[in-house]
């Protein structure tokens, strides 16, 4: 689901949809759920209505030439809740979802002191009123004790208990039911029974041979309440942590930023104001305001919040900087290329806020049940009571009651609304700051499913930048060795200076990070496909290698400024048909060269004045972590298999080094697809890995695609998984965190459906023909608060998810 979108309407011309979040007060179970989104995706123009009930958010896609907020905000409340004043569009950008949840924060904090106020007045009243019970009738008569009992216990009835009341008119008017129903049925028995005890307790006694006894239950009314509303605000106060990592992200988001202006003076300004092309100047200790490229300074930048890696990132002149990330070091600048909604920050929270608004599908069997959970209960309680009343003891009526009122107080409809939302937030919240971006829940939910794991070779099991791994001179001539092995790379990288080719940009690279000063060259050119080759000034021979050149090639110079010869040397660097065409054999180096190629080595020959002098490998060099991640997808019961489009000798020699035993080479990446179909043809479960552009169809064909890198525009929309880093660490942790977000919401759901199968039937009496037990409904009320707080609290044990470390 996109921020916006647009679809073809009827006429052929495009319906701009829009996608937004609002906050939803006084939802608490699975019914409240299904209610809020049913009537909204009633509304003409919506496309879609998914309601988180873990973090009280409502997501609505729709179209805004056909209905508005006001439109959405009244269908809202007349399912009987209530919409939050601020919503924001999933496009926006950090600071405006910022405020939207600031303002929801503000909405929600204003209601939890409401419950907490009328928790207080409940609780309150319920141990007067207990203390009231143990007054004896010799201080004060039954009957004046009962009416002072009433007339505490109303308010608590009427002001306290409002909110079931309208929870369960509303969910009447809709023919339905909810967790307000079972309250408002079973405090409202006890307190009307109470009330007609009080008022009329003369009739009562000349009913007791039906089984009813005088006695009131004012208590038993007041405390239910009270303990309902201290779940739900345990519940609240628990469920407000469950959104700490999307708040946390928020927070990254730099205030203000320093521009340099029209005249080269430094200005401070709102982040929003910042453009595309500004440079922007940040010093030590400062957050990085936007996306942009350093083109002055450099810094240890720290990317952990965004990225999981706890160690700070070196920027030099050309690197990107993230929006978010904190400058530790040195003063830089840099020139902004990504503000407001297109930022890093900005499509990371988008990402996790549309992920949490997902649902999975082991949800459905909670919200299956949940639509007649209720109903089954009221039967349940009803049936209880006509047992009792017809076959229990005396007072068969009083306790025929009490059973009534303590299954629908008992029963917990909450536990099994919020037992996977709840671990679904934490979850994609972990993820998210660690560097692990999930898309859905039926993403995660895939995830613990994969039975084989795919890794492209090139930027996934290697680091997709070639380096210079052997350098290997002729190992004879007249006069012992020619070459020391760092002067061969240093007259091939002063001529692939000159060449924008990845191999040749590897040995400059090379060279440079041994201090190797390069020389000046001429007449450069370059052979696609082939090689180079260049004029060489100022390079001599070692001293023991002078006999050798002059019998190889007659010696050339050049007067340099100052009149002094230059020596000149022509160089040649290429593959072994570069050198075939030139005339040159590879002689000596055979071998070696042939070992190389089985080593998965790209071979540059170098040539100079006519005679090979040496050979230089180059490799794209295979990621440190990679045979330790091999190794714990293994150990997860997964299978491991690399595809590449390089030739087999490279690509077994990559495998054979990270321990990888199934290889695909030579596949062409339109045919990378063809490899995942035919592992899910025989019955697996496959994730691919790539790097999310040049693997789209195999990313798309896969069960689950997992895009490396550092979550660009279009890793992010084709992947289900985007990890946030190159690190190959992230793709066994993102597997390990979907089976212990799985494993909690299993046990949420285990611990919400036991709950209720096994403590029903005791509030019903089930345990009373052989051991005498009946549930108080007071209990059975503490029972009930308990379960979803419960819930809550295993799912927050998601918080402590970190990757192992390679």
């Amino acid at each position: 689901m996109k921020g916006e979108a647009s679809s073809s309407a009827a006429g052929g011309g495009e319906t701009p949809l829009v996608t937004a979040v609002w906050p939803v007060f006084g939802m608490h179970c699975a019914g409240c759920v299904a209610r809020v989104e049913k009537a909204v995706r009633e509304l003409p123009g919506v496309n879609g209505a998914v309601v988180n009930l873990a973090s009280g958010d409502l997501t609505v896609t729709y179209d805004r030439a056909q209905l508005d907020e006001a439109d959405i905000r009244l269908a809202v409340e007349s399912a009987g809740y209530r919409l939050g004043s601020a919503p924001a569009s999933v496009s926006a950008g950090v600071r405006e979802v910022e405020d939207a949840l600031l303002a929801a924060e503000q909405e929600r904090h204003k209601e939890l002191r409401d419950i907490r106020n009328r928790l207080i007045v409940a609780l309150a009243v319920g141990a007067a009123l207990l203390l009231l019970m143990l007054v004896p009738e010799t201080v004060v008569s039954r009957r004046y004790l009962w009416i002072g009992m009433f007339v505490l216990a109303t308010p608590v009835q009427v002001w306290v208990g409002a909110q079931f009341y309208r929870g369960a008119w509303s969910a009447l008017r809709r023919r339905t039911s909810d967790m307000n129903t079972l309250i408002a049925v079973g405090t409202t028995t006890a307190y009307l029974y109470s009330t007609a005890v009080t008022w009329f307790p003369e009739a009562f006694a000349r009913a007791a041979d039906i089984g009813l006894e005088t006695a009131v239950y004012f208590d038993s009314a007041a405390i239910i309440i009270g303990l309902v509303l201290l779940g739900r605000y345990l519940e609240a106060r628990a469920k407000g942590k469950t959104s700490a990592a999307i708040r946390r992200l928020l927070g990254l988001q730099a205030r203000t930023a320093r521009v340099v202006g029209p005249q080269g003076q430094e200005i401070d300004i709102p982040v929003e104001e910042v453009r595309v092309g500004d440079v922007v100047v940040v010093r030590p200790g400062e957050r990085i305001p936007v996306d942009g490229l350093v083109v002055e300074g450099s810094s240890a930048v720290d990317e952990s919040m965004l990225t999981g890696e706890p160690m700070p990132v070196e920027k030099l002149p050309g690197d990107q900087v993230i929006g978010g990330t904190l400058n530790r070091t040195g003063t830089f600048r840099f020139q902004a290329t990504k503000v407001g909604a297109d930022t890093m920050l900005a499509q990371i929270v988008r990402f996790v806020r549309q992920a949490q608004g997902s649902k999975a599908p082991i949800q459905r069997l909670a919200d299956r049940v949940a639509g007649v959970f209720v109903p089954v209960i009221l039967a349940v309680a009803v049936v209880a009571f006509v047992i009792w009343w017809l076959w229990g003891p005396e007072p068969r009526f009083t306790l025929a009651l009490l059973t009534f009122i303590s299954v629908v107080v008992i029963a917990c409809p909450c536990a099994m609304g919020l037992a996977t939302p709840t671990a679904m937030v934490v979850g994609l919240g972990a993820g998210a700051e660690n560097g692990i971006l999930i898309r859905s829940g039926e993403t995660l939910e895939r995830a613990r499913k994969l039975d084989v794991v795919v890794l492209d070779k090139t930027g996934t099991v290697t680091k997709g930048k070639p380096e210079v791994r052997d350098v290997v001179v002729v190992p004879s001539a007249v006069r012992g060795t020619v070459l020391e092995a760092d002067e061969l790379l240093r007259l091939a990288a002063s001529v692939e200076r000159g060449s924008e080719h990845p191999l040749g940009e590897a040995v400059v690279e090379a060279a440079r990070s041994r201090g190797l000063a390069l020389l000046e060259i001429k007449d450069f050119a370059a052979v696609p496909g082939r090689g180079v080759e260049a004029t060489v000034l100022g390079w001599r021979q070692a001293e023991d290698a002078a006999g050798w050149r002059q019998r190889r090639a007659p010696q050339s110079s050049e007067t340099g400024a100052h009149g002094e010869e230059q020596p000149l040397s022509r160089v040649l660097l290429g593959n072994r048909r570069f050198l075939e065409e030139k005339g040159y054999a590879v002689g000596e180096l055979e071998a070696t060269a042939e070992r190389l190629a089985r080593e998965g080595r790209t071979l540059l020959f170098v040539a100079v004045d006519g005679a090979v002098l040496g050979v230089i490998g180059v490799a794209d060099v295979v990621r440190p972590e990679a045979a330790a991640v091999v190794k714990e997808l293994e150990s997860l019961g997964l299978e491991v298999c690399m595809v590449t489009g390089d030739g087999w000798e490279p690509a077994r020699a990559v495998a054979e080094e990270v321990g990888i035993k199934t290889v695909f080479a030579e596949v062409l990446p339109a045919q990378k697809a063809e490899v995942v179909k035919s592992l899910q043809a025989a019955g697996k479960k496959v994730a691919m890995v790539g790097d999310g552009i040049n693997d789209a169809p195999a990313l798309a064909q896969a069960d689950l695609g997992v895009a490396m890198g550092t979550g660009t525009d279009v890793a992010i929309e084709t992947a289900d998984v985007t990890l946030s880093r190159g690190d190959l660490t992230l793709v066994p942790a993102a597997i390990r965190l979907s089976r212990a977000t799985m494993r909690v919401i299993k046990q949420n759901l285990a611990w919400a459906f036991g709950y209720n199968a096994l403590l029903v039937p005791v509030a019903a009496g089930a345990l009373y023909p052989a051991l005498g037990i009946l549930v108080d409904p007071m209990y059975a009320a503490a029972a009930m608060a308990l379960s979803s707080v419960s819930v809550v609290s295993n799912s927050l044990r998601l918080r402590r998810f970190r990757p192992k470390r390679g």
